[in-house]
């Protein structure tokens, strides 16, 4: 059955939304290029945000690791020591944009629901009304063990939901964190006095009187990333707009279709919930030149030493004897505690490395180009008019209703895409040429909360 915005005149009613993200600290940065910006000052910030806010963009997410990766008991050499904290810098950005949705990531496993609702508040009302944060939850002991948690929670389990709700899980401690944050948020009453409060549940037991009038947005935008089970119900149930990544069309549409299908369970409809993947994206004035461009920046990201850490990381072992321009290791990966520590989980070893043998068999790969191959994001890779109708296709055929980018270098590497890929956009019908509203609810077409809840 043919989609029925396959037509590319339906491009024109679908409205793409877009955000960027600052780059995180990991080998994907490259910190060696002259271009790159600092991490820590903020005139890195300030040119991305204006850039993204010259673009039209909805949102500028500013992410936050709150331990040093390390390998083999080092702090990584390729990791940012000097980060700041995400909710400082984009209060500092609220003064120096005007219709920029500012998003920081805050981890509930190291926080407090109180705090982090007077903090976002806080940003709300400094910005009028632009305050996002992306709900993230540190499981790992390592990262723990800067706020003395250093349990290892289980990620499984929503409260409400048609998962199991475990006590003590990540996402059940998320779940309940937002619900108690918007809890706060509604405490004072429409004439701006405030209200005592009481949040009583598994795993917070608050009250008191909130310091804060309730936020512009009512509720700042709540965002959730991932693709597994308990993310896209968390989603459904609790969140604004979810991240994912950047994949086929086909398999992007099942994904959307999915996600936003299980919204009607908790009382919610599809335009209540943002699908945003993450995509890097290259330009070039000829697609040769593009993929050129691409290659270089992926041989850039993987060095010959990143390559053999990549590959400690999966086999778990010391791998410094092997060439990384030499084929892979011939022994299965070690399983019991891995050599980086902080670093996302790679999943099954053992099927991540047959997986890789199998690719570096097929086409003959190395260890460094096994590396580049296996672990690229995937990316929008062509001329400005190709990347704008690929981009367009993605939203009008129900892939997603928008993409966060990732640009490179940063801060510089937003410029060509608002200059070169945005004009197009526009012209398509495809994207806004103007702000129609001042806060980000507005932007990404969300109801307000109170006026949804009093209807």
């Amino acid at each position: 059955m043919r989609h029925p915005l396959a037509h590319p005149e339906a491009w024109r009613s679908q409205r793409m939304h877009l955000g960027v993200r600052f780059p995180e600290a990991d080998d994907t940065t490259v910190r060696a290029d002259p271009r790159s910006g600092s991490q820590i000052d903020f005139a890195s910030f300030e040119h991305l945000a204006r850039t993204a806010e010259r673009g039209l963009f909805d949102f500028f997410l500013v992410s936050e690791g709150l331990r040093l990766h390390e390998h083999k008991g080092r702090v990584h050499d390729l990791d940012v020591a000097g980060r700041p904290e995400s909710l400082t810098m984009l209060n500092a950005l609220a003064g120096v944009t005007g219709r920029l949705g500012l998003a920081a990531t805050v981890d509930v496993a190291c926080n407090e629901p109180y705090d982090v609702a007077r903090r976002l508040a806080t940003l709300d009302h400094l910005s009028g009304g632009r305050a996002a944060w992306q709900v993230v939850t540190s499981s790992d002991a390592f990262t723990g063990e800067n706020f003395r948690r250093g349990d290892r929670l289980q990620r499984a389990g929503i409260p409400g939901s048609r998962l199991r709700s475990d006590e003590g899980t990540p996402l059940t401690r998320a779940a309940e964190f937002v619900a108690a944050a918007r809890e706060l948020w509604d405490s004072w009453a429409p004439d701006g006095t405030p209200r005592p409060f009481v949040h009583q549940g598994p795993h917070f037991d608050i009250a008191g009187e909130f310091t804060l009038p309730r936020p512009p947005q009512g509720h700042p935008v709540v965002i959730q990333a991932g693709e597994r089970e308990e993310d896209r119900e968390f989603a459904a149930a609790s969140a604004d707009v979810i991240l994912t990544r950047y994949g086929s069309l086909e398999a992007g549409r099942a994904f959307y279709a999915d996600v936003k299908r299980r919204l009607a369970a908790y009382g919610r409809s599809p335009g209540d919930l943002r699908i945003m993947p993450g995509v890097a994206v290259v330009l070039g004035d000829s697609a040769a030149e593009a993929h050129e461009r691409a290659g270089e920046i992926r041989r850039q990201q993987v060095s010959p030493r990143s390559a053999l850490r990549t590959l400690e990381r999966i086999w778990g072992v010391d791998l410094s004897a092997y060439d990384p321009e030499g084929p892979l290791p011939d022994i299965d990966p070690v399983p019991g505690p891995q050599l980086g520590r902080g670093w996302p989980g790679d999943g099954d070893s053992v099927a991540t490395a047959e997986k890789w043998r199998a690719l570096a068999q097929e086409r003959g790969l190395s260890i460094r180009q096994t590396v580049i191959e296996a672990g690229a994001r995937r990316s929008v890779v062509g001329t400005p008019e190709g990347v704008a109708a690929e981009l367009a296709e993605s939203v009008a055929r129900g892939a997603a209703d928008g993409f966060v980018l990732v640009p490179h270098p940063a801060p510089g590497g937003l410029d060509e895409f608002v200059d070169r890929v945005v004009p197009l956009l526009q012209e398509r019908g495809a994207f806004r040429t103007a702000y129609e509203g001042v806060t980000l609810r507005s932007h990404l077409g969300l109801a307000d909360p109170v006026a949804k809840a009093a209807s």
